[in-house]
């Protein structure tokens, strides 16, 4: 009976342990090349890990890597720590989580912009057509030449469901505007070429584009400083990017990494969890810095989409289950 009693004191003190290191496990998040001030979906990440911090009082490990082969480093390293859950920002992440997580079973882990299907990881994707066809709907009120210009990165999937969401929304606005666009690259290098973004800027322009919406990460920056320089409106996206040339961004295409690491903090949910305008994952910034050229009869016409779109009575062709857009 006593050895009974020492072994059940004993299993007690072990789940105490096991509770009280639970308890102390941190949150990290490791950031895409380009770093957490990108100005980009890394900084958005950032602002929500930051916000999770000011409303618990509590601390955060992250991670900026440098290079390819950092990302499992990272991650791997943060889970010898005990942290949890672990969120890694960007889809090239997938496949380092996918190798990690299985050998850490007691830990969460979270992807932003990617699905990998394990039973402690959950996926964070966005419906970026909607968000799109919010912002292709604020460019053909606001085209004078009655052509828009679209600046991909990489061209990957994603890039394409703004791409497709941003030309149905301008023709939604204006059935006669003309969608011009271009791709940066097919590589991971796509991402981080500003020179690159201001020189296909100009060469839309150079076709009549006086709107031009950048979905480029750090290239994107090439692209809203070409627009300032030739007297265009430029677009920005993923985070607020109105302030970086106030009165020439036209609005800013929110994609809320800010939430998906938030909401990851919080506690994750394995599976996958979808963000669109219903949810808060997309939007499009108003502030002082644009308030002048966003005028309330283009804010009245966003409103009316988001409202169809949201209630389901307008639904915009998702590239990657179409492979086309309408």
């Amino acid at each position: 009976m006593r050895l009974r009693q020492q072994g059940l004191a004993g299993l007690i003190a072990l789940l105490l342990l096991a509770a009280a290191g639970l308890a102390r496990a941190q949150p990290a998040v490791v950031y895409e090349l380009g770093g957490k001030f990108d100005k980009s979906f890394n900084q958005a990440g950032w602002e929500g890990a930051e916000r999770w911090k000011k409303e618990t009082g509590k601390p955060y490990l992250e991670f900026q890597i440098q290079t390819a082969a950092q990302r499992e480093q990272a991650l791997r390293r943060f889970a010898e720590r005990g942290a949890s859950p672990i969120v890694g920002i960007g889809f090239p992440q997938a496949s380092p989580i996918a190798a990690v997580a299985p050998q850490f079973p007691q830990l969460r882990f979270a992807v932003i912009d990617a699905v990998v299907d394990l039973p402690n990881v959950q996926s964070f994707v966005f419906r970026e057509h909607e968000g799109g066809f919010l912002a292709g709907v604020m460019a053909a009120l606001a085209t004078r030449s009655g052509k828009v210009g679209y600046v991909g990165g990489q061209d990957i999937p994603i890039i394409r469901k703004f791409l497709c969401g941003y030309e149905q929304g301008a023709k939604w606005a204006n059935p006669k505007v003309e969608v011009l666009w271009a791709m940066t690259g097919t590589t991971g290098a796509a991402w981080n070429d500003p020179a690159r973004g201001a020189e296909l800027t100009r060469n839309l322009a150079a076709q009549g584009a006086d709107v031009v919406l950048q979905a480029a990460g750090g290239t994107g920056v090439g692209v809203l400083q070409a627009a300032r320089d030739l007297g265009i409106l430029g677009i920005g996206s993923d985070s607020n990017q109105n302030g970086l040339h106030p009165g020439h961004v036209l609005t800013s295409l929110l994609k809320r990494t800010d939430v998906a690491v938030y909401r990851a903090f919080q506690g994750v949910v394995p599976g996958v969890t979808e963000l669109g305008l219903k949810e808060g994952g997309m939007d499009l910034a108003f502030d002082e810095h644009n308030a002048k050229i966003a005028t309330p009869a283009m804010r009245q016409r966003v409103e009316q989409a988001r409202a169809e779109i949201v209630a389901g009575r307008l639904k915009p062709t998702d590239w990657t289950v179409a492979k086309k857009c309408n």
